[in-house]
């Protein structure tokens, strides 16, 4: 993610922030620029902006900022739509009579606006499914439920998923205590409501770039054969777990379930790595390697190649400041040869699908 700056004291703005802590200026994230802007009224609830190139616009605060203080992106004034561009995309939210529910729902959100600034970063197409049923993308944040009034311990479990360009995250998953419990007790390395986004998405994707490309088959030459039964090979996954030496081959022993899952797998930890790379590079990360100072560059328009060298040295750095703190290592994970090329795959297919939709557009 970029490093945002107050435009007026220079102060700076965490991703979420909507005033300025400094000098109190408010806030308002503008996603046609991805950029986070110092907003002031100009009248009948429309603000201007302090942001370069943005200053002959006008802008509306997405409802759920205006009304829920759940968000801080802004609308720009000509558009109908009264959410953002990440708020219009939810389908169904949780019940926010209760108080829970609703701070639950306002972390949900906030992981789901980091997951749409980095599809806008790397252009990918995020349409609504209420304007495009058939291709279009939704949210539905849903809680378990008890299954009768006169047993409500007996719960309805919601599934976290996609389906259908749906995709559907339990609120319990917002939950750190819950989210703690269920990663423990499924042994994984990692489980983040982030990692759930960005893990979701990637099905969402497939559908929409790669399940009727011409060129799928390079894709099944690298993730194998996504046609082979999913059903059946999530209940070998969970009856037998991944096979001996899956870490030569997969990111994740999930990842050796399924392709689809495979794939999901690797976009989900590629967009961790292009997320965490831009804001090491934004910020001026030096990286001393072979008694070398390096400033880490921008992970965009880049080759992965070089990608993956500045990610082995940052995250040998991320994980030794957590160790210093005497907590967990944030990227516990090992990429092979074999996981790179899928990462790289991932990051050429990306740009593959730009080209060709510059060209198609």
């Amino acid at each position: 993610m970029k490093n945002f700056h107050c435009q007026k004291c220079g102060e700076r703005l965490f991703f979420e922030n909507t005033l300025c802590l400094s000098c109190s200026s408010a806030l308002g994230f503008l996603p046609d620029f991805t950029e986070l802007a110092v907003i002031e009224p100009a009248g009948d609830q429309e603000f201007s902006t302090l942001a370069k190139g943005a200053e002959d616009r006008l802008y509306r605060k997405c409802a759920n900022y205006q009304l829920e203080n759940a968000c801080n992106w802004m609308v720009p004034a000509d558009e109908t739509d009264g959410f953002c561009c990440a708020c219009r995309l939810n389908r169904i939210i949780p019940d926010l009579s209760g108080l829970e529910n609703r701070k639950l729902w306002v972390k949900m959100e906030a992981a789901k606006r980091r997951l749409i600034y980095g599809l806008l970063r790397l252009e990918l197409p995020i349409v609504p499914k209420s304007v495009d049923l058939q291709n279009g993308l939704a949210f539905e944040f849903l809680a378990d439920q008890p299954t009768t009034m006169e047993q409500p311990d007996q719960v309805a479990r919601i599934l976290t998923g996609h389906a259908d360009g749906v995709i559907t995250i339990n609120l319990a998953e917002a939950d750190d205590a819950v989210r703690e419990k269920t990663r423990m007790n499924m042994g994984e390395a990692y489980r983040t409501l982030l990692g759930h986004f960005r893990h979701e998405s990637a099905h969402y994707y497939w559908d929409r770039l790669v399940r009727n490309d011409p060129g799928i088959d390079q894709v099944r030459a690298i993730f194998g054969d996504e046609r082979s039964n999913y059903q059946l090979a999530l209940q070998n996954y969970y009856q037998t777990g991944a096979p001996i030496g899956w870490e030569s081959s997969f990111v994740t022993p999930y990842a050796a379930s399924h392709p689809w899952e495979d794939w999901a797998e690797t976009w989900a930890h590629y967009l961790h790595i292009m997320a965490t790379l831009e804001t090491a590079s934004a910020a001026g990360l030096q990286i001393r390697n072979r008694a070398q100072n390096r400033v880490l560059a921008s992970p965009f328009g880049r080759n992965f190649s070089e990608i993956r060298e500045d990610w082995h040295a940052l995250r040998f750095v991320v994980n030794s400041l957590n160790r210093s703190m005497g907590m967990a290592d944030p990227y516990p994970f090992i990429l092979s040869d074999a996981i790179t090329e899928k990462l790289s795959f991932i990051h050429h297919w990306i740009r593959k699908d730009r080209e060709v939709a510059q060209l198609v557009g």
